[in-house]
């Protein structure tokens, strides 16, 4: 029998509230499905299961707050035999909560899809029950999920009945689980800086040629190209792409990179495009389209928050000349880039305009030094020269 526990979600998260069971007793999951949502600091997040069987039991309650690392649920790996069903929990109390803030995109033009129906298994089998069509309700969960207390609320009010508002300010939450990361790494980690100019005139060409001929929604954006010449750059600096753990470098196998996208609201959430070195510039599009879509609508997956590796920080689309970034701990390492813009540029002697990117590379002195980053830099600007063999 394995548990399904509360994830930690990163390394300032010591609790979270249980928002919404996906699945009952009984239904079969596959390791990667989506089984609760979560309420943290940074919002809610869709959690996914790593084992697949059989849900045995739901220990814990929809709204109940729990610490990280306490059982969630039982479920009987495949092969297990069969346990007698199990009543479902008690519903603990609502918890009023604000909708999930959107986020700004970092350059990618983004359609919004409609919003998913967020109600349990027992909730929506409640409103069967009492004859409460779900859709026409608004959630007073974390996150706007619909919980039992809705339904039953909407069973007995007349029609045309206010909701109950929203009293949970999430954005101050974020704000300060913001705080305690930043301050935690500018107590704890020895940053050093690396930054570079570079003439970003071929990849920008390159972009124009491939998306001349392309639909726009098949259209890549120069940030694709910068997430796949730094996957690649960092088979090279693994310790670039590592978390420094119990006084040791741990590197990373995989490259999981993490995108700072600031949300509307304020806030900052960090989803990582997972095995980012493994893919091509169209699904490396696709992933980018697919992530800031779903941080808009709330939806980030825990596997999308804890499995980070690097972080990659651009205000490409704030007109600043260049960023320098604070490392998201327990990583070593985040880059910032600038906007490309128009500069005076030495070509065979001679000074003419090329758009310029500033690149700016923060690493953890106890993981690297600043010969390393240089070292780094100057193999992602030869990669970004050279944009037709990304």
């Amino acid at each position: 029998m394995a548990e399904f526990v509360m994830p930690s979600l990163g390394s300032d998260m010591t609790a979270g509230t249980l928002v919404l069971w996906r699945v009952e007793p009984g239904q079969l999951v596959q390791r990667g499905d989506i089984v609760a949502e979560v309420d943290t600091d940074k919002g809610v997040i869709e959690v996914e299961v790593f084992t697949s069987g059989r849900v045995e039991k739901l220990l814990v309650s929809e709204g109940a707050k729990v610490p990280v690392g306490t059982p969630l649920a039982l479920i009987a790996e495949d092969g297990a035999p069969a346990a007698p069903p199990a009543p479902p929990p008690v519903a603990a109390p609502p918890v009023a909560a604000p909708p999930v803030a959107a986020p700004r995109s970092l350059h990618t033009p983004l359609a919004v899809a409609p919003p998913r129906l967020r109600i349990s298994p027992s909730a929506r089998r409640l409103a069967r029950e009492l004859g409460v069509d779900p859709s026409r309700l608004t959630g007073t969960g974390p996150g706007g999920a619909i919980n039992r207390e809705d339904v039953k609320r909407a069973a007995t009010e007349p029609p045309g009945a206010a909701p109950a508002a929203p009293a949970d300010d999430a954005r101050a939450r974020m704000r300060q689980a913001i705080a305690r990361a930043m301050a935690r790494s500018n107590r704890e980690i020895p940053h050093y800086y690396v930054s570079h100019s570079m003439s970003f005139g071929a990849a920008l060409g390159f972009l124009e040629r491939v998306n001349a001929e392309r639909p726009p929604p098949e259209r890549l954006v120069y940030g694709v190209l910068l997430l796949r010449a730094i996957a690649l750059c960092l088979h090279d600096f693994p310790e670039l792409n590592a978390r420094w753990e119990n006084d040791a470098l741990v590197v990373s196998p995989a490259i999981h990179i993490g995108m700072a996208i600031s949300l509307r609201e304020g806030g900052l959430v960090i989803p990582a495009i997972v095995d980012a070195d493994q893919l091509s510039l169209d699904a490396l599009m696709q992933r980018l389209r697919d992530l800031v879509e779903r941080a808009r609508r709330g939806q980030l997956r825990s596997s999308e928050l804890s499995l980070g590796t690097i972080t990659v920080t651009s205000l490409g689309e704030r007109g600043v000349e260049s960023v320098a970034g604070v490392i998201y701990p327990p990583q070593t390492a985040i880059l910032g880039f600038g906007t490309p813009a128009p500069r005076p540029w030495v070509v065979d002697g001679q000074v003419v305009p090329r758009p310029v990117l500033h690149m700016t590379l923060a690493g953890d002195h106890r993981a690297s030094d600043g010969h390393r980053g240089a070292l780094f830099l100057a193999k992602l600007e030869k990669l970004l020269s050279e944009p037709g063999k990304l």
